[in-house]
């Protein structure tokens, strides 16, 4: 019996990984629109794909983002300035994306802008901290995503979204969490909606991951934490202050540099004929968050808050 088992499972992943090696024809011709180029994942794709032959279509927040990327890459590249809380900036970034692909319609959006803090356990932020990470990371997300439909639908294209763990399990205070809970939402809607119309949506799930968007949590912190009222202070100390950031410098320390298994996923869901509907990157994802995900609430609060400190009026 165990035998017909493995071989059965076998069977599953040979044809998995036969399907999964099967890409789209004509790629040199197809256009893929990319938020947030300026570093990180979105700058790391841009290049990437680029080399491919693929027609890229770079929204970077700054000027000078996107003169650095156009200088690394070829003339085939193309770059705008893109502030997905702005909806004039969102309908003008679309309208130049109609002019670059005309009639082919566009393969790929890339929804990938996103920002991390302000970050901090929820009581010591104001509603207006949690709008500035939800405004980046769901609501910009959307209204991009709404804009380039049309154009998407054209093509019978992808949607690849980037969602993250802790949008299967909270981890932290703050709107990171819970923007990434609703890119998983508003993806899974999506998806079910543009089945019909030939266009697939791909949720890319990262890890533990060194960007640019993660390395000033900690100053984060220690700036939330100087405007926290006195009373607020003295419910957790200065003890668990020290003790959660240094938690948190210690989670940076091991995250992952090697943004490639990020955007090798993105590729994929991009040119692969039977793109996965999501991609969870990095072995702590794997072992630990998403299984995780899956415990009793009880099993799963044990795991994380056994390396939580105590605040110093818990009782």
């Amino acid at each position: 019996m165990w035998l017909y088992l493995a071989a059965l499972l076998g069977l599953y992943f040979l044809r998995r990984w036969y399907r999964e090696r099967q890409t789209v024809g004509n790629l040199t011709e197809k256009y893929v629109f990319i938020t947030g180029c300026d570093s990180g994942f979105g700058n790391q794709l841009a290049r990437q794909l680029d080399t491919r032959g693929m027609r890229v279509l770079a929204a970077c927040l700054t000027q000078k983002g996107a003169e650095e990327l156009e200088k690394a890459t070829s003339g085939r590249l193309r770059s705008t300035i893109l502030d997905v809380t702005s909806t004039e900036s969102v309908a003008a970034a679309t309208e130049w994306v109609k002019g670059c692909v005309g009639d082919k319609g566009l393969w790929g959006l890339v929804n990938n802008a996103g920002v991390s803090i302000p970050s901090a356990p929820n009581e010591w932020l104001t509603k207006e901290d949690f709008a500035k990470v939800i405004n980046v990371n769901l609501l910009g997300m959307i209204d991009v995503t709404l804009h380039m439909l049309p154009l998407v639908r054209k093509a019978k294209g992808r949607v690849i979204n980037m969602a993250s763990v802790m949008g299967r399990i909270s981890t932290s205070g703050g709107g990171y969490t819970i923007s990434k809970y609703g890119v998983e939402a508003f993806s899974d809607s999506l998806r079910r909606e543009l089945f019909p119309f030939g266009v697939q949506v791909s949720i890319i799930e990262p890890g533990s991951f060194a960007t640019a968007v993660t390395r000033d949590i900690v100053e984060n912190y220690k700036s939330i934490w100087r405007r926290v009222p006195s009373e607020i202070r003295e419910v957790y100390g200065q003890p668990y202050f020290e003790q959660y950031c240094k938690l948190c410098q210690d989670f940076l320390d091991r995250c992952n540099s090697n943004l490639h298994l990020v955007t090798n996923c993105m590729e994929h869901g991009l040119t692969s004929y039977h793109p996965r509907t999501r991609y969870s990157v990095g072995w702590d994802a794997k072992l630990f968050y998403i299984p995780a995900s899956y415990l009793p609430a009880a099993a799963s609060d044990y795991l994380l808050l056994r390396f939580w400190p105590k605040p110093a009026q818990s009782g």
